[in-house]
């Protein structure tokens, strides 16, 4: 795949076929199939899915159409091969909010982000099991979680610096043959204070 990141940034009032497209399950695991690993065909995508070579190639030619996926170079002529067109998916939060069908399209698509991590974990359990991965990964894989107290402004700084991190060790790795592919998965929700106990509106 290429190594430059792209990204595509998602216009719900202009893409709003293309975010409904993008929160069928199958769909997204196959664009993040074919960014994971490159270009397949729907074939390709088939065995590692479980699906059908027929449904597989259905929702390929659906990406398609709303261009997150595109043709990739073919090995001959018997079968289509397909590649992602970005490396990375956005949008804006508060566009999504104010546009019709856009929360519960958001809703959607971080559901399906929930599914990806619980198969990310599962995958990461069976190759340390299997010896697929050095134990050396044992120590500083894993999930956490905090509750800091944060202003607006300071979450939005949080996401930036994870972001420059991220590319700044992915840069530096680049080559380096002991890498391996990490999942990486973040979250900023805040939480509204809960009401009192006896509070009107609350359970007593």
């Amino acid at each position: 795949m290429d190594q430059e990141p792209t990204r595509r940034v998602l216009d719900p009032d202009r893409d709003g076929p293309a975010l409904k497209a993008l929160t069928h399950p199958l769909r997204i695991e196959l664009l993040g199939l074919l960014r994971q690993h490159g270009p397949a065909t729907a074939s390709e995508l088939a065995a590692r899915t479980g699906e059908s070579s027929a449904s597989t190639s259905y929702h390929l030619r659906v990406l398609a159409k709303y261009a997150f996926v595109t043709e990739a170079d073919h090995r001959d002529g018997r079968e289509r091969r397909w590649k992602s067109v970005h490396t990375l998916t956005s949008w804006s939060n508060e566009a999504m909010h104010r546009a019709p069908g856009g929360r519960s399209a958001l809703s959607a698509i971080r559901r399906r982000q929930l599914e990806h991590l619980e198969r990310a974990l599962a995958r990461h359990e069976a190759d340390l099991e299997s010896g697929r991965l050095d134990s050396a990964w044992q120590e500083p894989a894993g999930m956490g979680d905090s509750l800091p107290r944060l202003t607006p402004e300071s979450l939005t700084e949080l996401w930036e610096a994870v972001a420059a991190k991220t590319a700044e060790l992915s840069a530096r790795d680049e080559g380096d043959p002991r890498a391996e592919q990490v999942v990486v998965f973040t979250a900023g929700l805040p939480l509204a204070p809960e009401p009192a106990p006896g509070a009107e509106g609350s359970p007593l």
